[in-house]
């Protein structure tokens, strides 16, 4: 048995999820895994053993309880210094970066649901979707810009090397495959690298495997 414990949704829909557990694989953190299905007659309760909040991910690690994946990330990055940005700035950039998502872009959010073994037709986007997601992509060209040009290594994501913030805006880059978003193309570099993740292609696999289906959300 591991000493953490990482209770999660399913794969395919589940976005807090896949920020938890993405931070906990760029961590190297060993963890066992439980998976609550959701929407579903029995996950409020499922949940509920496990999350004071009633939402997943949580964490468990010695007697102690650590809910939602901003937390859980602050969690990991002080066991494991490499997650955030070494640089004062930088780091203050990417924790910007990581609330502002962590709190924002409700269109987005309400519009395009999360469904990474979709694919689904082209549709008309609202004024306040399209105005999020050139927020999102001009946050990710000045990082880029500012930070990963001088960091100590570019990798291709927002800060040099992966970190938090790229955790936090993995959801937003499986979103933008499945609805076919048309994005500039340093956005298009940027999810390129994001998806190539070992660990994103572990979840992707891993999603494309699970029997659960919630049809509100399929094509």
């Amino acid at each position: 048995m591991a000493e953490y414990t990482l209770v999660i949704g399913n794969r395919n829909y589940s976005t807090w999820s896949l920020r938890g557990w993405l931070v906990a694989r760029m961590a190297g953190i060993e963890f066992d895994e439980i998976v609550i299905p959701l929407d579903e007659p029995t996950t409020k309760e499922a949940i509920a053993r496990h999350s004071p909040s009633g939402w997943v991910p949580v964490l468990k690690h010695r007697g102690n309880t650590i809910w939602d994946s901003l937390a859980i990330a602050e969690y990991f990055a002080e066991l494991r210094p490499g997650l955030c940005p070494r640089d004062a700035m930088a780091r203050a950039a990417a924790r910007s970066v990581s609330a502002e998502m962590h709190s924002g872009f409700q269109a987005l959010r309400n519009t395009m649901a999360m469904n990474i073994r979709a694919r689904f037709a082209p549709r008309p986007m609202t004024e306040d979707v399209r105005a999020e997601i050139a927020r999102i992509e001009g946050l990710w060209r000045d990082c880029r810009t500012r930070f990963a040009a001088t960091a100590a290594r570019d990798d291709g994501f927002l800060f040099g090397a992966p970190s938090i913030a790229d955790a936090m805006f993995a959801p937003v880059v499986t979103r933008f495959a499945s609805y076919g978003v048309a994005l500039a193309e340093d956005s298009r570099r940027y999810c390129a690298a994001v998806i190539a993740l070992p660990a994103m292609q572990e979840w992707i696999e891993g999603a494309s495997r699970e029997p659960w289906a919630l049809p509100q959300y399929d094509p």
